[in-house]
């Protein structure tokens, strides 16, 4: 796979990004693609190593390794390297129904478990997928191709997301008929609405969904199942429903202060921004919500604050700040944490770079959580009392927790407050109108390795079956569960 001996030949090169500088002047993609001749000489880097942990998508010391859609990277790149991009194309959406999203947002954990990366930089597995996929949009390759034939079984799909995306795909693919309801007024979930443009422009989306669409899939947006859409009417006029709602409790943030004007969830703050860059193609006064030249406090330190830390600087705030609960990891690979498990280090991401270029420094502070919010006379948020935390063995909990340092309270300025401390599971009204039960984590309960729920054809998918997860766990989520429907509706299934 790739060229004998081309790891040794070849460095690791990455698509150029933007002068941090330069790209925080606009809400556009950053990555500029690398020549063509460059390209084949990166996939020629694939090792032909005998047992490909990058495609793997097994469970390993407790965490996930290798993709979990198992796409067939080897092959795709050998072909990238031959300059066989039509069959690249091919072997690539054989196993992964969006490669377009997959290619910008996700953490690549198939580059995690690459052979190449035990003791040298990985292929740029993400990288190359991104050509290929842009490869077959710019020469036509990838179109509209409805089904020929019909079963005559309708499919109802709440939540447009990507495991809802996935689901629709497959199962219109085997001639279902499938609507997708969304209580958005566009489609796309969180890759709309919780992912800023820099990372993945809309119109990656859109080009798509207009696919999909003329695929015969039928999109109802603004319908939101269980308040403005009945959910009893979609059960009676549908065969089977999937529900691919996500994770959309938002983690809070509960201490004294909470109510003061100026603090956001994260997605809520990132939705405006993305909804007024729809709306205009810049910015509009008055239709998001603003930190220019204010002091912006994140508390959250994952890719959701990551974003929110270069939104805000786009923004033009003042100064940024982002709490982080843990340790900071280490810069390499510790002892107990080798490879090809998930590597468990310090990342720099794009938000934070361009934290360090614009105010000289890395935002994120750790071992620290928030312990009150200070209001002014006017009830809006000025500051943050916060406090220290250490790692301690709770002989109870059999773990080690973090607890309050005595006496390490300190104050930091806030005008404006964004909790990016993730996602607690299912909204409960869209379980109580489809009388789904959940379990202990708030996720809907089903059968081990199984996506039917506990009311006769109605199925789940995605965030809402396993928790808050990443975009490529929810097209996996999103085909196995169109499988299964599948297997229901016809009695056998060749997805």
């Amino acid at each position: 796979m790739g060229k004998i001996g081309g790891f040794m030949e070849y460095d690791r090169k990455d698509n150029l990004a933007e002068e941090p500088l330069e790209r925080i002047k606009h809400f556009n993609e950053f990555h500029q693609p690398m020549a063509e001749k460059d390209r084949k000489e990166q996939a020629a880097r694939c090792m032909e190593c005998g047992v490909p942990f990058c495609q793997a998508g097994m469970q390993i010391g407790g965490m996930f390794a290798g993709c979990p859609l198992n796409n067939l990277i080897p092959e795709w790149n050998d072909l990238v390297y031959r300059g066989n991009y039509e069959n690249a194309l091919q072997r690539l959406r054989a196993t992964n129904n969006f490669p377009e999203f997959t290619s910008r947002v996700c953490p690549a954990l198939c580059e995690k478990a690459c052979v190449c990366g035990l003791h040298d930089a990985p292929v740029s597995v993400k990288e190359n997928e991104n050509s290929i996929v842009e490869y077959g949009y710019k020469n036509g390759l990838i179109h509209a191709n409805p089904p020929k034939v019909r079963t005559g079984k309708k499919v109802a799909v709440i939540g447009a997301g990507p495991a809802g995306l996935a689901v629709a795909d497959q199962l219109n693919k085997r001639g279902h008929s499938v609507t997708v309801f969304e209580r958005e007024d566009r489609p796309g979930g969180l890759l709309m609405y919780g992912i800023p443009n820099m990372k993945l422009e809309k119109k990656v989306i859109e080009r798509r969904v207009k696919i999909m669409e003329e695929e015969g899939i039928v999109f109802q947006c603004n319908a939101d199942v269980g308040n403005t859409v009945d959910a009893k009417k979609i059960k009676k006029e549908f065969d089977s429903v999937v529900l691919a709602c996500g994770a959309s409790n938002p983690r809070d943030i509960k201490v004294p202060g909470r109510d003061a004007a100026g603090i956001y969830f994260a997605v809520d703050f990132l939705k405006s921004t993305t909804k007024s860059l729809l709306a205009t193609p810049s910015l509009k006064e008055g239709t998001y919500i603003d930190t220019k030249g204010k002091h912006v406090l994140i508390i959250g330190g994952g890719d959701t604050g990551n974003d929110c830390v270069g939104t805000a600087i786009r923004h033009g705030a003042k100064a940024v700040t982002q709490l982080e609960m843990m340790p900071k990891l280490p810069d390499e690979r510790a002892a107990n944490n080798p490879w090809p498990e998930w590597p468990r280090v310090c990342k720099t991401d794009y938000g934070q770079e361009e934290n360090i270029a614009v105010f000289g420094e890395d935002p994120r502070i750790y071992c620290t959580t928030v312990k009150e919010f200070v209001k002014d006379k006017k009830g809006n948020v000025c500051k943050a009392i916060c406090v220290k935390l250490e790692s301690v063995f709770d002989e109870k909990a059999g773990r080690n927790v973090m607890k309050e340092v005595e006496g390490s309270e300190f104050e930091i300025k806030a005008d404006v407050v964004l909790i990016a401390a993730g996602f607690l599971g299912t909204q409960s009204y869209i379980a109580d109108a489809f009388g789904v039960k959940l379990n202990q984590r708030t996720n809907v309960n089903t059968p081990c390795n199984s996506h039917q729920t506990s009311v006769e054809n109605v199925f789940v998918a995605g965030d809402m079956h396993r928790g808050q997860s990443l975009v490529v766990w929810a097209i996996r989520e999103g085909r196995d569960a169109a499988r299964e429907v599948d297997l229901h509706l016809i009695g056998y299934t060749n997805l």
